[in-house]
This record gives structure tokens, sequence and C-alpha cells, in this order.
């Protein structure tokens, strides 16, 4: 039983993947390379981890994705390197907000060092890189996850990074065992709501939130387009099967909702959860983006600009690749709409805590 080696710690997505391979008896050895400046978020992420699993081992490496070797220690390297079985790689920039020049620095050069390390792995069974369907960009109609072509335009550097640096893996395909995974949007726990950031849907929630106390809300804009969103439990259970299935060596796969809602449905549902009434009459989108030119009604909403581009984006991912693999491990992808109760109770009962907010720039 090998070490599985992550990046991405302290963060949500890294954190919840440690605790389900501890869960599934996966591993009991865990490694993590963190930034010296989240050292001590680190620590107290990994104490909570193992008072759940006290049997478990989890190792905090100081070190930077961004440099050779990650700025791990040669003496470090040493010891740890053969024991590497699985290499997950989820440190990125996500915010759709950020600026180019830090999106490319961690998401593309950041990817470039990390494959670099990866290669020198002498005894790994599978490099697991976390993309994004996302690096589609402005590309509309059915997305194929045997594709990673270079659209006309991105919606935003996040996506244009992420492409760039799932371009970076793919070049690895032949040479180590890998597999490229392309979550939707992710959202809370489907069972539980739990989340520890309110973005994506969320700013749909926000702005909600703060209008309720007008006479109605109205929709924004018109799009017969759908929004693929996609729960935390899904893409947990997804990915660690997927680390061990041999069928899935080599292939890139698209973790996204099958069955996904047109966004105008979504956004009804939670009008009519959070408000107890529909939706009436529309914005046009036009006006709402002219609108959210100013930062001070952005921040008063509670959503980035940048989500607008999503409103209206028609194009669906095909995940036969995902559904062929995952039909192995009895795994599926819950309902958005029929979950959105859960994630608004868990909203509502954290709408107030400033740590679950993103700052609007």
């Amino acid at each position: 039983m090998g070490i599985h080696f992550f990046t991405g710690f302290p963060g949500f997505i890294t954190s919840q993947l440690i605790r389900t391979v501890f869960k599934k008896g996966m591993t009991n050895n865990v490694a993590v390379v963190v930034l010296s400046t989240e050292i001590g978020k680190a620590e107290k992420e990994s104490q909570l981890i193992l008072q759940e699993y006290p049997n478990c081992h989890i190792e905090i490496i100081k070190g930077d994705i961004t440099l050779p070797n990650l700025a791990i220690s040669e003496e470090t390297i040493k010891r740890v390197a053969n024991d590497i079985t699985i290499f997950w790689h989820l440190a990125a920039i996500y915010d759709l907000a950020v600026p180019r020049d830090l999106a490319w620095k961690v998401n593309v050069h950041g990817t470039s060092m990390v494959n670099n390390f990866v290669k020198a792995l002498p005894n790994l069974q599978r490099y697991m890189y976390v993309s994004t369907a996302y690096v589609a960009g402005m590309r509309e109609g059915v997305l194929l996850e045997t594709e990673l072509l270079r659209p006309t335009q991105f919606k935003n550097h996040y996506e244009e990074t992420k492409y760039e640096a799932e371009l970076l893996v793919e070049d690895l395909k032949l040479q180590v065992p890998l597999t490229i995974i392309r979550p939707g949007i992710v959202r809370g726990h489907s069972e539980t709501g739990e989340t520890i950031k309110f973005d994506g849907p969320y700013f749909f929630l926000n702005m909600i939130d703060r209008l309720k106390s007008l006479p109605f809300i109205p929709y924004i804009g018109k799009s017969s387009a759908t929004i693929n969103v996609v729960p935390i439990d899904f893409i947990l259970n997804a990915a660690t099967f997927i680390c061990e299935e041999e069928s899935a060596e080599g292939l890139t796969l698209h973790l996204t909702d099958p069955n996904p809602h047109p966004v105008q449905e979504v956004y009804r549902m939670m009008v009519k959860e959070m408000t107890g009434k529909s939706p009436k009459g529309r914005l046009p989108l036009a006006l709402t983006r002219k609108t959210m030119e100013v930062k001070g009604f952005r921040k008063f909403l509670g959503v980035e600009i940048e989500t607008l581009d999503y409103l209206t984006w028609n194009a669906t991912f095909d995940c036969t690749q995902a559904k062929e693999v995952l039909k192995k491990g009895n795994i599926t992808c819950a309902d958005f709409i029929a979950t959105i109760p859960i994630m608004v109770k868990f909203y509502n009962e954290h709408k107030h805590n400033k740590n679950y907010h993103i700052e609007i720039k």
C-alpha cells in the first residue's frame, strides 16, 4: 500500500479526497506539498482529518509547485519518491476573475513542474490530473472527452490556463500511467449540502438572498442553455474509483452531469426554494452585464460578472467514456434539481459566515 501524494492541500476537494481514500482503505499514508504560507492551515486540516482516521498518517511537505522539484528538499524526495504510487494534482487558481499572469504561473507553469516531478517517480501507478470540463472555452455544441481543441476564445483566464495545462498533461500519456478528469462546476455534498466556499452556482443564491425583499425577482436574460453542476460526493467517489481502475488509464473523462438541467429552470427552482415564489418578469442580460460592470453593485449582489458568460453558453458535455468506466463501480451523479433544497438549507445556515464567501473583484 503506497503513498498517495497530493497538491492542492488544504483545499476543500483535496481534503475531502484524502478523507475518501482513508475511508475506502486505499492507503493509510498520504503526503501533501504545501506552500510555506499555508502550513498553519494545512496542519489544522490535517489534525481534523486524523481525528476521523487516527490510524492514518499525513506528511506535510513544504514546497511550491511553480519551482523545480516542487521546491521539495532532496532528502525528502529520496525518502518518499519510491513509495509514491498515486499522484493527485489539484493545485490551481480556480477564480473566474483571476489575473492572467497569476493563473498562468500556477495553472500552466505549475503543472509543467508537477509533470517533471511525476516523470521521475519510479513506482507510479497513476497520475490523476484534475482539469475542468471548461477547457472548451467558447466552443458550443456537443463536447467530447476525446477532444482537446483550441477554441477561438475563452470566457476567462481560468479556462485558458487550464486548457494550456491540460495540453501539457496530454503529452505525458505515452510516458506515464495517467488519467485526466474534467469535472463540471462543483457544488456541495448532495446529501448534506456541505461546502466551504460559496462560488459557482452559489452566486445565484447570493443574488436571490439580497433581492428577496423585492416584490418579485426577475429572470436574468433568456436562454435555452443548460448548466452542468456536479456534487462533491460524485467527484470524490468517481475519482477514487478511477485512480485504481485499469480501464481508465490513458483516458480523459468528463465528470459531468449526464442529465444537466436548463439554467433557467435551475434559477427558477432556486428562487422558489429561497423565497417561496417563482421569478416574474425578465431583466435583459445586456442591461444586467452593464449594471454589474459597477464594482459596488457586483459586491452588493455577491456575484462575479464572469458568471454571466455561462448563462447563455450552449454546450453539452458528452461523458460516454466516464459512464462506461463508472458503471463498473455503480457510481452515478445525483440530480441537481432534486437536491437544491439541501443546497439552499446549507447556504441559509452559513450565509452570514464571511469565511464561506469569496471576495468579489
